[in-house]
């Protein structure tokens, strides 16, 4: 199904690589250095590498060649999948990556998976049960139409897998807002310490959270970062094969290894200028089921935000 790509002759040569968070989504924004390993590297992309149909049209992929070569700012959806056997599973979290490489900003907007959306095929239904219904594809369609928006790469995560990402980052730190407590464990009001497990606590509470899906997705957003500062000085090379064992075997894209070296010279530095962005809602009961309904208003809102973000030179 995938292509094998090349392999390189210099088996030294530097290519700075890690995740956080949802682990490809940091990935593409920063690393940690592995400075050898470069045919296992060549393995696991071929292994993490699953194209769209789409992807496959000539036309598509000039578009995304040209909008490399020109610069031109990238969205990419990171999906954080929770599944289960025998049960194709939802996504947890939905977050849409925006970089500029023009501006060096970024814009990271986190979707609430309650979100009263149209699904292509479906009708009216939570966005996060796109993925239940069609897989990755369909997950890309819905948030596309829903915003308006194009997304040229996705990366697909198993909740998991963040787990095991934050563990072989040594944990991250975050300032937490408020105290709560969730799964067994305890976190206090201030800087606190997490590992894998109770990152993956940290950032899965919302019950408890006055603000519902919206505090819980800033949680979301601060562990990533969090997590993404300190991939960007990661270097353990005894943690090598671990790294590329998680991503092998947790991380899927559509993102080939030409395009991920370009993303990372060209792109790393939309991380220094990162802005959250939230969707604006009220929950209400539709029949039986709770959802997160959002104005047509700020549907539009959003598209334009992110499109003046992604013009602006």
């Amino acid at each position: 199904m995938n292509s094998r790509i090349e392999k390189r002759h210099s088996k030294k040569r530097k290519w700075l690589w890690w995740v956080s968070g949802l682990l490809l989504g940091i990935l593409l924004l920063t690393g940690g250095a592995l400075l050898y390993m470069w045919d296992q590297i060549n393995d696991t992309i071929d292994t993490m590498h699953s194209p769209l149909e789409r992807d496959e049209d000539p036309d598509r992929q000039k578009e995304i060649g040209d909008r490399f070569k020109q610069k031109k700012s990238l969205n990419i959806l990171l999906l954080g999948v929770d599944e289960r056997p025998g049960d194709k599973g939802r996504t947890d979290t939905m977050i849409l990556m925006s970089l500029n490489p023009n501006t060096n900003a970024s814009i990271m907007l986190s979707i609430p998976r309650d979100t009263y959306v149209n699904i292509p095929g479906r009708g009216k239904d939570k966005i996060n049960h796109a993925y239940t219904y069609g897989g990755v594809p369909l997950s890309v369609q819905t948030v596309e139409e829903a915003f308006d928006l194009p997304i040229h790469f996705y990366a697909r995560v198993n909740m998991e897998g963040f787990e095991q990402g934050v563990d072989a980052l040594g944990g991250v730190t975050v300032e937490n807002d408020i105290a709560f407590s969730q799964g067994g464990e305890q976190f206090n009001k201030g800087t606190i310490h997490l590992n894998g497990d109770q990152a993956l606590k940290y950032i899965r509470m919302r019950k408890g959270d006055p603000r519902g899906d919206l505090g819980r997705n800033e949680r979301q957003r601060k562990v990533i970062k969090a997590a993404m500062d300190k991939a960007s000085r990661f270097s353990s090379i005894t943690k090598a094969g671990e790294i590329l064992t998680i991503l092998g075997t947790n991380v899927e894209t559509n993102m080939n290894m030409k395009q991920m070296q370009m993303l990372f010279s060209d792109y790393r530095n939309t991380r220094n200028n990162m802005d959250a962005m939230e969707i604006s809602g009220a929950g209400q009961f539709i029949g039986p089921l709770w959802y997160y309904v959002v104005a047509d208003e700020e549907f539009n809102r959003i598209h334009n935000d992110i499109t003046a973000h992604m013009e602006a030179k």
